[in-house]
């Protein structure tokens, strides 16, 4: 199983009490998911492991979670700094226009009058909105606000994104 399929949802960053069970930051921002899920897939450096959970719970801000086959302090204190992921089809449905930071890394980015523009590599999170880096052959780094003024379409099947760049944004330079 490779790590790219996988999407982080939570990370072990401790131990509770004796009996294994491990503090999980969650990275995820539906929690609720965590109250029907079953097995989960743990990365940790190169490997890739599934266990299943024995019990879930809510602890001041992070989850408590106790793993089957995982019964002592020293079994659980290896998971330290792991992820838990699930594959890209057992990811949380979001509502309609918007979609998750993986689906949109490597979009081709397209402005309505420019053309390319260049490839989405990286999602910057700010407090207002989201901004979308693009790299370019041409104009070097991009930075696009996630708006609905500037991003026109997103299309996962062609993993293209069409945008309409506000005025400033980009110097553009035309030959006239």
């Amino acid at each position: 199983m490779e790590s790219q399929e996988l999407i982080k949802i939570g990370k072990i960053n401790g131990t509770h009490g004796y009996k294994g069970a491990v503090k999980v930051e969650l990275l995820t921002d539906f929690p609720q998911r965590f109250k029907n899920l079953q097995k989960v897939k743990i990365s940790q450096k190169n490997t890739v492991v599934e266990l299943t959970i024995e019990s879930c719970n809510s602890h001041q801000g992070k989850l408590l979670i106790k793993f089957k086959g995982i019964d002592s302090i020293e079994e659980a204190v290896k998971y330290r700094n792991a992820y838990l992921n699930v594959s890209a089809d057992e990811i949380y449905p979001l509502p309609e226009g918007s979609f998750y930071h993986f689906q949109l890394i490597g979009m081709k980015v397209y402005d309505l009058e420019i053309g390319y523009l260049g490839q989405l590599i990286d999602i910057i999170e700010t407090g207002a909105n989201d901004v979308y880096v693009i790299k370019s052959d041409v104009y070097e780094e991009i930075l696009i606000p996630a708006i609905k003024e500037v991003i026109r379409e997103v299309d996962l099947a062609s993993m293209s994104m069409h945008v309409k760049l506000l005025p400033g944004l980009l110097e553009v330079k035309r030959e006239r």
